[in-house]
């Protein structure tokens, strides 16, 4: 490879990261949007806080767990090879420079971003702060290995995932999944249970905790799309001649029709059911075919994205619904659903574009990496709950966490 075919593959790993970074204002706009005026500021905070946490402790020691075979030692104070090498040594590798520790760092913090949005208006900030760091550098970065970073789902199953479908997706649906089944859903969420639906499902009333800001939401739906390209696209990892570029811009044009795929089947269900277009069903529609093309976005056909990420559209809806109705799970934004349940629907429709991928190995894939996840966070916040209330109080939620972690309002002159 040539110094400015280097340089050129270079500048792009570092703008599409950016890019993926930028998903962090997506989130904190798309959260603080969904939730209630009074807790606004805490969940902008938790969005800033979990960045940082999540890029130290990668930092720290997650990037030498996920690749543990590369120069780059990942401890603070341990000598660093963030060299891009030279012409004699080949021009470096794939992992052992700070291009690729920057691209990687932002995928960490978008895992964690999931969860956030899971648990908001009922989880104590510093106990959250505490999850971020343990997904970070403990969760996240161990099953990142598995795949990514040469484990056994690769080299024993062939599990593929080209730009974490499962290993960002699922993993931080996963998290999310059992902190909002550990702190329990918002005072107000649910009335009295009096029995059971289908002699299974709890029966109580559900009631609509809707957010303050829906335009806010929107706009951060907006952000997420036009993140998603660095996030897929980036993870072509190079556009040094014609076929990379190629295979970039197809990743980039299915990235776009799976999100619009997603929330077309959302606005007309809704519409064709419900006689009415709800809007937050329409933006996680666009998330969650974002997340169904994410595992495969090289390989399918425009109009094969489309359909996938239409079909991860329905699947959301089912899944929201299900979710809140009948397993009286809280989730005010919709994570769990548009991250969780799409990733594994994402992961397990590869083998239809890809020929030499099994249905077997990624289901071994989807198991390992949801069982990972829902346990050491559950187990990791049954701990701390012992040092530290996770879950706020009735009469601090009622107030709002602005008023207890922050003291300042979001909307004061409202």
């Amino acid at each position: 490879m040539s110094e400015i075919e280097y340089a050129l593959n270079t500048f792009y790993f570092l703008m599409t990261g950016a890019l993926v970074m930028w998903m962090a204002a997506g989130f904190t706009m798309l959260e603080a949007g969904l939730v209630r005026r009074r807790n606004t500021a805490e969940i902008v905070t938790k969005n800033i806080g979990l960045y940082s946490i999540a890029c130290f402790m990668f930092l720290l020691c997650g990037y030498k767990v996920m690749y543990p075979g590369e120069a780059f030692t990942g401890a603070i104070f341990s000598t660093y090879d963030f060299s891009f090498g030279s012409s004699e040594a080949g021009m470096g590798t794939s992992h052992a420079n700070a291009a690729d520790f920057f691209f990687q760092v932002v995928f960490v913090a978008t895992a964690v971003s999931i969860v956030s949005g899971a648990v908001a208006e009922r989880m104590n900030q510093w106990p959250f702060f505490a999850l971020a760091a343990f997904i970070a550098g403990v969760i996240y970065p161990i099953q990142g290995f598995w795949n990514w970073g040469g484990g056994f789902l690769l080299t024993d199953y062939g599990y593929s995932d080209f730009a974490g479908s499962g290993t960002v997706h699922l993993a931080g649906g996963a998290c999310a999944l059992a902190a909002a089944i550990f702190v329990g859903p918002r005072v107000g969420k649910y009335g009295k249970v009096t029995g059971t639906n289908f002699k299974f499902f709890p029966k109580a009333k559900t009631n609509k905790l809707y957010g303050a800001n829906i335009p806010i939401a929107a706009l951060g739906t907006f952000i997420l799309w036009l993140g998603w390209f660095g996030f897929n696209g980036g993870s072509q990892l190079a556009i040094n001649d014609a076929a990379n570029a190629n295979a970039v811009a197809q990743i980039f044009l299915n990235t776009n029709a799976a999100a619009a795929g997603g929330v077309v089947a959302c606005l007309v269900v809704a519409r064709v059911f419900f006689k009415k277009t709800n809007i937050i069903y329409a933006l996680n529609g666009a998330i969650a075919g974002l997340v169904a093309i994410t595992a495969a976005p090289d390989s399918p056909t425009g109009l094969e994205a489309t359909l996938i990420g239409a079909l991860g559209g329905l699947l959301c809806y089912g899944a929201l619904v299900f979710f809140e109705q009948f397993l009286k799970i809280d989730d005010p934004v919709g994570a769990i659903s548009a991250h969780g349940v799409t990733g594994i629907f994402g992961v397990m429709i590869v083998p239809f574009t890809k020929s030499d991928v099994t249905f077997g190995g990624q289901a071994i894939g989807v198991l390992c990496i949801l069982a990972f996840g829902f346990v050491l966070t559950y187990a990791f916040l049954f701990v701390l709950d012992y040092f530290a209330p996770v879950r706020a109080s009735d009469d601090i939620q009622k107030r709002g966490l602005d008023e207890e972690e922050i003291g300042i309002e979001a909307y004061p002159e409202f």
